[in-house]
Parts: C-alpha cells; structure tokens; sequence
C-alpha cells in the first residue's frame, strides 16, 4: 500500500493530539488537594529549582464567539468581568506561593485563551506584575502571549514589551473572506498587517501565525492565496493545524459542516500548504509546526532538545508547567491536573483557600516511559524502544506501518520517513496502551488528518 490516498483512507481514524500522555480523557482523577501540593513540591525540588517553571494563564473570555474554536470561552462584551477573574488568578498564584518552598524560578510565561488582549493592557500589568516580581525571572524565559488581530493595540503590544514578554501568536485561521464569515472572524488582512508592523515596531522577536486547513469553503486556491498574504508578513514561525469538527461538543460547528472538505480533499488541502510553506523557506519542526531556519525552535529540533507541552512546541526543557486560570491544565512530570471549566466555582473554591481542581492523574512507571517514546517521535521523530515490553498488536502495527512507508525500524530504533510525518499521530498511537484498553468511541478525539 504505496499510495498517498489508500493510506489517507487507511490511518483517517479518530486519534489523539498528545498533548499529553496519557491524554485527559484516559486520566484516572487520582489527584487530590493534599495530594497534588506534596507532588508540585516534589517536582520543584528535583528540578523546578533549577529549570525554572512555565505558566500558562488561561484567559477564557471573547467579545464574539468564533464558530470553529475548541477552546474553553466565555463570551461577552462585559469587559467588568476583567478585574474579579484578574485577582482570581493572582490568588491561585498566591496558593502556589505558599506550597512552594523558596520563591519560585520562571522559565516562561504564556498567556492563552479565549482571547488574552480582551483584557485591558492595565489589568494585564497588573496581573502579570504581581507574578513576575513575587518570582524569580530567568534570563532566557520565553514570554508569549495569543493575541486577537482586531483587539490586539499598540498599548498591549507595549505593555506585555516592557514586561519582557518577546513573542506573539496571532490567530489567523484563513484571509478568505468566505471563510471567515463562515467562522464568524473576519479580520482583514489590512487588520493583521498592522498587528504585526507594530509587534515588529515595539521590538518583538518572534511572531506566530495560527493557520487553519479544512475549514468550511476553503480549497487549493484559498490555501494558496492566504499563503501568499502571509508570505509578504514573514512571520517567524507558522502553526498549521487540522481543524476538528466534534459538533456534539461545539454545537456552533454544525452551521457549516455542510460546507466542510471531505478527507482526500482535507488531505489536499494540508499537501498544498506544506508544499507552499516549504516554497516560503519554512521547514517542519513537528506536528503542525513550521519555522525559519534560523529560528530557535528550528535550531533546538536539529540539536534534540525540541521539547513539547499543553502549550505546544518549546525551547524550554523544564519540566513543571502550572496552569492558573479557569480549565487551566497543569504538568508536573509525575501528575497532571486540571482547573475547573466553570469560572464561577473557580472563582468560589479559590474564595474558599482551595485549589480549583476538577480532574488529574498521577503517572505511573509505564505512563512516563510511554510519554518520553511518544515525546521523542512527537519532538525528533525517532525513539529507541528500551526497557519496554510491547504486545503483539504494537508489534504487529510497527511491521504495518514500516511496509507502508511510515516509519523504518533498526536495532530497535525507530524512524519516522518524511511520509510518515503526516501519519505522526496515528504512530503515537500504536504505544498508547490506555487508549488501546478502553472503547474508542467513548472519547472525542480529532481526526488525524
């Protein structure tokens, strides 16, 4: 099976993203309050005292509500709901402050969402003054943010600039026109363009542009034409990302699934843009991700040390990332946990002196071996398979996938073909072993391709 459709047919089957392992529906919910500030104190001694943490501050409100989005949001044209959720995040701040056993080193921070720039720039500084000075900042942190073209201002670019905040993502998705009034996000070039002359003005190193393949109205011709705007903003680095359709859980979804490109053309759609990304001088650093040669994340893939989290590809090794915010999701290496969904009781249980947790797992033994295989494919594309023994059905999938062109297996190292880099999920996959012993249809999960 050589052909690039019979295995678009064969591997399109519902897999995770792996953003973590194992991923949040598979956790066990084993994690306690008690439990959870004995294990963050762990962590922190064994190395978030000399990696530094990253923090992930989930900033979950949105003027108008984006018909393709997965994240969790809250929208509203409000804009009093800023100060409460703003002192909120500073409590659970204060809450790890106090477990913590020396003031904490920080290796990055990033600001996601909803939309982070709904937040006034002065209710921005003073959140993230209070964090970064009851902290020790490290002096390569990485500071980002995801910014909305049309509410990103000069004032927040100068605001988050003088905080040490050097890189920002902006959401793109598509510059056509029909497609993004099928979203509801129109944002015309013009509007992008500006966003990112005064990011470059204010002295920002880095910019990000999230892209979007396989939304409703787009085709060859779309791809190409929004790859040629974005071509004339060079931005630093590119997501490229396969939306998911899951309209049982999104319902504002099902306004346009009758407009959505079916599998091979999805696929083709995907093709076009990596063939074009490639033209730009963009080269892939992993799933999704595409940078300039002389990025750092491209630099950190050719030396091994790309690392990957609930935030996406980074330089940053460190091990601890802690998530403050309403459905904030936290990865302390030996657990996970997440904050709960709902604003109000995060709110509440933090008035109460309580972590706001909702779920978590602690990891085992097999689960950290298993998260370095599927990091390493995931982050280098290659793995030693050591001290691990595999089924029969894994087995039996490797040989699969190795006639198929997707990976080559060597004195128990694999390697992922430049083929089978498009397949990167399915092949996590196949180590997976929670996946592989519940019903797959009892979990959402996006199509791979």
């Amino acid at each position: 099976m050589t052909s690039t459709t019979d295995l678009i047919r064969k591997y399109d089957v519902a897999v995770p993203r792996y953003t973590s392992y194992p991923t949040v529906p598979l956790w066990e919910n084993n994690v306690g309050e008690l439990t959870w500030k004995r294990t963050v104190q762990k962590a922190y001694r064994n190395f978030g005292n000399y990696e530094g943490i990253n923090l992930y501050l989930h900033l979950p409100y949105c003027e108008s509500l984006c018909t393709y989005c997965g994240c969790n949001k809250r929208i509203t044209k409000n804009h009093d709901t800023e100060k409460p959720y703003i002192q909120a995040i500073i409590k659970e701040w204060e809450h790890y402050l106090k477990v913590l056993p020396e003031k904490p080193k920080i290796a990055g921070i990033h600001l996601g969402g909803g939309t982070p720039t709904f937040f006034s720039p002065e209710n921005l500084f003073e959140m993230l003054n209070y964090i970064i000075h009851s902290a020790e900042v490290l002096p390569e942190a990485e500071m980002s943010f995801e910014g909305h073209p049309n509410n990103t201002t000069f004032e927040h670019l100068v605001t988050l600039r003088l905080l040490g905040f050097n890189r920002v993502s902006y959401g793109i998705q598509d510059f056509d026109e029909n497609v993004q009034k099928a979203i509801h996000r129109v944002q015309p070039f013009e509007t992008v363009k500006k966003a990112t002359d005064n990011a470059r003005l204010v002295g920002y190193e880095a910019i990000n542009f999230d892209l979007i393949y396989g939304l409703p109205h787009q085709t060859v011709d779309s791809i190409k034409s929004t790859f040629k705007q974005v071509a004339s903003l060079q931005p630093e680095r590119i997501a490229f990302y396969s939306y998911a359709h899951v309209p049982s859980v999104f319902p504002a979804q099902k306004s346009f699934e009758q407009y959505l490109p079916q599998k091979e053309g999805k696929r083709i759609l995907y093709e076009a843009g990596k063939i074009l990304l490639q033209e730009m001088g963009y080269e892939e650093i992993g799933m999704d991700h595409f940078a300039l040669k002389e990025d750092p994340l491209l630099q950190a893939k050719i030396a091994g040390k790309l690392h990957r989290n609930f935030m996406g590809y980074t330089t940053q090794a460190s091990k601890m990332l802690i998530g403050l915010g309403s459905s904030a999701i936290s990865d302390i290496y030996y657990a996970y946990a997440q904050n709960t969904k709902d604003i109000e009781l995060y709110k509440e249980q933090l008035a109460l002196d309580h972590f706001p947790l909702s779920k978590g797992h602690l990891m085992s033994i097999e689960d950290i071996k298993t998260r370095k295989t599927i990091l390493e494919l995931i982050c280098n594309g290659r793995t030693k398979l050591v001290d691990t023994i595999w089924d029969m059905k894994t087995i039996h999938q490797m040989s699969e996938m190795q006639n198929d062109g997707l990976l080559t297996l060597t004195n128990g190292t694999i390697k992922v073909t430049d083929m089978g880099m498009a397949f990167i999920r399915n092949i996590c996959a196949i180590f997976d072993h929670r996946m592989k012993n519940q019903e797959a249809k009892k979990f959402v999960f996006s199509k791979a391709i």
